[in-house]
């Protein structure tokens, strides 16, 4: 490995555009033109990426009531809590298995961006089914045309269920839908009136969904009447206010310049760059991967002033660091708590906005988790802290306890060997800090480092500067 430009680019790529380079793949990714770099990281997200499923047809019957299973309202209060506790532990196994796609696979594009519209499209439901459905539309759809997820996410039972359009009947409409789908999915704050959320939720009543979790539209519950909505009149439903959405161009302006928030920089956004964006995502007909390709093949994508600037996430931290240094789990599930103790539950967001990012994933607890994290790892010690007030993320173990996992793993070195074996010890220190970090390593800073080296034998100096540089502010940003 060799410090150069080249490697600083091909690493901020694989950290924006996925979760960080895999110490398995880094050599030859490192051999490679950068001209094919964004065409491979496409190519090799484009196939269909099949359905995470942790749930069968027997399971699916019980959550839904189907068949010969009974309804939710027909169980006790003791069956109803059993089914919770039940599909509270299958979305914990639907989180652990995304994690491991997010870790493993090599559609490292594709999952990203799942992401991107997994905190878009925030949906806090503990029917698992319908949360598996969810995650299975936007994984399908995420590198599509936007106006398709759109319409599938809101017509999905988890969101439906999410934002209470169950309950938007005509003479008693409920525009908590009407007003996320305008707010937080398409125009943003400001672009609407709230004259605009009561037609448009006199538009979505009668949308709802079976009890198989299917889309179903209620011609009986749906106002027929005549609304006004941006401008717009006419005996519209729901499908009409959606296709009124997208035709603001509005819409392409919120959606590119959160999707350069997320993927450049969550602070410096040019305006007329995004308007730029924005302009050609609007005229393409909404489509997503127009939009990265504009993104990360713009040589401002690689100024220096979006290079390392970018907190990772508590899941982008975490997965970035299983692959570059890959380990077998003890207690997988350790992994829940961690996201919890790190402030990022997948399928948990904080409310229907999702998660904030940038600055609030730091605070003086998680800053401490998070340096202290490679060295949980290596040590095997226990993660411990309070439980949340939301017993749904506190994994069911009630509110006064106190929960503790021990994250511990078998650390598979060989592939960060493999990658540095022609290094010589003297620039193992640097070479290892140009691809841990992706802000310059000073030779003062690494000389801080180089004062916690065990350099009694190869392996130990490679394996103690990891886990050194790992655990450094540094490695917080990307």
């Amino acid at each position: 490995m060799h410090d150069s430009l080249a490697q600083r680019r091909l690493q901020h790529l694989f950290w924006r555009a996925g979760f960080g380079p895999a110490s398995s793949e880094w050599p030859a990714w490192l051999r490679r033109p950068e001209e094919v770099w964004w065409p491979m990281l496409r190519r090799l997200s484009a196939q269909d990426p099949g359905e995470l499923f942790v749930t069968d047809d027997v399971v699916r019957g019980l959550f839904m009531g189907v068949g010969e299973f009974a309804r939710v309202e027909e169980l006790t209060p003791e069956e109803r809590r059993e089914r919770r506790a039940q599909s509270r532990d299958l979305l914990q196994g639907l989180n652990l298995l995304w994690l491991e796609e997010m870790t493993l696979t090599p559609a490292q594009l594709r999952e990203k961006v799942a992401l991107f519209w997994h905190g878009h499209f925030a949906s806090r439901n503990l029917n698992i089914v319908f949360q598996q459905d969810l995650l299975h539309v936007i994984r399908t759809h995420a590198l599509g045309n936007f106006g398709d997820l759109l319409r599938a996410v809101s017509k999905s039972a988890a969101m439906l269920a999410f934002l209470n359009n169950q309950q938007n009947r005509k003479a008693k409409p409920n525009e908590n839908f009407a007003r996320e789908v305008m707010e937080l999915f398409t125009l943003g704050r400001g672009h609407y009136t709230e004259a605009d959320i009561k037609e448009a939720a006199r538009a979505f009543t009668g949308w709802g969904f079976n009890a198989k979790g299917e889309f179903v539209f209620r011609q009986n519950q749906h106002d027929r009447g005549v609304k006004t909505v941006l401008g717009h009149t006419g005996r519209f439903d729901g499908d009409d206010v959606l296709d009124i959405l997208l035709e603001q161009r509005q819409t392409a302006r919120f959606i590119a310049r959160k999707m350069y928030r997320f993927f450049v920089n969550d602070e410096r956004v040019p305006e007329e760059r995004v308007l730029g964006l924005a302009d050609r995502f609007y005229d393409s007909g909404y489509d997503i991967s127009l939009l990265l390709d504009d993104i990360f093949t713009a040589e401002w994508f690689y100024d220096t002033e979006n290079m390392g600037n970018q907190i990772k996430s508590p899941v982008m931290l975490w997965v970035g660091l299983r692959r570059a240094l890959p380990m077998t789990l003890d207690d997988p599930e350790a992994q829940l708590l961690l996201q919890r103790a790190l402030g990022q539950v997948l399928f948990h967001p904080p409310n229907v906005a999702g998660w904030p990012g940038g600055r609030t994933w730091i605070d003086a607890t998680t800053l401490m988790l998070r340096l202290r994290l490679p060295h949980i790892l290596a040590a095997g010690d226990a993660i411990d802290l309070s439980a949340a007030d939301d017993d749904d993320i506190a994994m069911g173990q009630g509110r006064a306890s106190r929960l503790r996992r021990r994250l511990t793993a078998e650390l598979h070195w060989e592939p960060l060997f493999e990658a540095f074996a022609r290094t010589p010890d003297d620039d193992l220190l640097p070479a290892l800090a140009r691809y841990l970090w992706q802000t310059p390593a000073s030779d003062d800073r690494l000389a801080v480092v180089r004062k916690h080296l065990n350099a009694t034998s190869r392996e130990q100096l490679l394996q103690t500067a990891a886990l050194q540089l790992m655990a450094t502010p540094e490695y917080q940003l990307c």
